[in-house]
């Protein structure tokens, strides 16, 4: 009996550690609890990859966003900003089979290629569930891909004419609807000396040469590729005579020689010069243009490219907007991040901040935007007459084509007929027609 004895004092001290021994488990299960609740209340981490540039420009809505849903916060991973090296980024995560990106944020012509390819996830049910009434119906056209929708356009843009108001009035003219008015009134202010030059363009060799002559096709009733059919029309007698009537703008010097050289800010240089009477541009050029510097401000207005008799003005359509990757593994925090960014408030807040062009239809009268850009309303017509660059999964290449053609025709290595019909010859090697 007395080995089992203990005295009152060492009882106590060993309910004493089993007790500690009690809270020690109970701390550990707690703070094991605490953990799992603090991974579950983790946010879901949502990529996209973006031009340097824009990337700051989404900050605040960036912040808004994550504000409205704290379960989710957006990475965005800042690139280079040339679209084409930002595009081959995307395109190299996606050839090692498992992009880092849950989010695509391309240029309208990446489509066709992205799609083709299976990079991307069809949104047609997602946006069935959305309403995107109000959106240009180009704009989202141009996220299509045979039967299904993979892009949600965030920002447009559209090829236009600027004109010089103040030449117009002392030529006693009205802004020119066909190409032949557009040349006749070059040639009347380069005789009465108001201007060096008539008309410039994008002429150099890469895709702004492309997007500048899909609107002089539609304007002589031709097309480049039909992507239903896939007909290529490049060597079609109004194909050949949009290649000739580019080259008859610089045989005649309404254009000066080295446009065959220009791109954007070029052709945006010479126009703010005050020495010439058209440009060809995108919306950027306008605000641009208008500076309290600038020197050809207030003096010039936006109208719709012009177009031969009987058919119909064309814009080139463009902008930007989201998609998301297949292999994205959120793909339902990825959706709400575009319904956030594209939703009417916050596009409202971004083209305030940014002076971008929106893609749904209200905002180009909205007051807001209105008041800070008066000539948004005139931009509407504009964007009602676009055309799309064909939505083929080879436009790349289809574009690297008539580029190289075209370029032969307009600096005379090539006459126009003999660079379309060749052009078209590839193409269709191209496309297996």
């Amino acid at each position: 009996m007395d080995g089992f004895w203990r005295s009152p004092l060492e009882s106590g001290r060993r309910r004493l550690n089993w007790r500690w021994v009690g809270l020690a488990i109970a701390l550990c299960i707690s703070l094991l609890a605490v953990g799992r609740m603090g991974l579950a209340q983790q946010p879901t981490h949502v990529s996209v990859l973006i031009q340097a540039l824009e990337g700051t420009q989404w900050a605040s809505l960036i912040q808004e966003f994550e504000a409205q849903n704290p379960d989710i916060k957006l990475d965005v991973i800042e690139g280079p900003n040339a679209t084409n090296l930002v595009e081959d980024l995307y395109t190299s995560s996606f050839l090692l089979g498992d992009s880092p990106y849950d989010l695509v944020y391309m240029d309208i012509v990446w489509v066709p290629k992205f799609a083709a390819a299976g990079w991307l996830m069809d949104l047609s049910d997602r946006a069935a569930q959305s309403d995107f009434s109000d959106f240009l119906t180009t704009d989202i056209d141009g996220g299509r891909y045979r039967d299904g929708l993979y892009r949600i356009p965030l920002r447009s843009d559209a090829g236009m004419l600027y004109y010089r108001t103040d030449i117009l009035e002392q030529l006693g003219a009205t802004p020119p609807d066909t190409f032949d008015e557009l040349l006749e009134i070059s040639r009347a202010a380069k005789q009465a000396g108001l201007a060096d030059w008539g008309y410039v363009w994008q002429g150099r060799q890469y895709e702004g040469l492309a997007a500048m002559f899909v609107e002089i096709l539609e304007g002589f009733g031709a097309f480049w590729v039909n992507p239903e059919t896939r007909e290529v029309g490049l060597d079609a007698p109004g194909a050949i005579a949009a290649a000739e009537f580019l080259k008859r703008t610089i045989d005649e010097g309404i254009s000066p020689p080295g446009v065959t050289t220009y791109q954007e800010n070029e052709a945006l240089r010479l126009f703010q010069s005050g020495n010439t009477v058209f440009m060809r541009s995108w919306p950027y050029a306008w605000a641009l243009s208008n500076t309290e510097d600038s020197i050809i401000k207030g003096k010039f207005g936006i109208k719709p490219m012009v177009h031969a008799p009987g058919y119909s003005s064309g814009a080139c359509q463009g902008g930007w907007g989201f998609g998301i990757s297949k292999s994205s593994r959120h793909p339902d925090e990825a959706w709400r991040v575009i319904e956030f960014f594209t939703s009417t408030a916050a596009q409202r807040q971004f083209i305030l901040e940014s002076s971008y062009v929106p893609t749904r239809r209200s905002l180009f009268t909205d007051p807001a935007i209105v008041e800070k850009f008066s000539h948004y309303p005139a931009l509407l017509p504009v964007l009602d007459a676009t055309v799309l660059r064909p939505p083929i999964g080879q436009y790349a290449q289809a574009s690297d084509i008539l580029q190289r053609y075209l370029s032969a025709a307009i600096t005379g290595r090539s006459s126009p007929a003999d660079a379309m019909q060749a052009a078209a010859a590839e193409t269709r090697r191209l496309l297996g027609t």
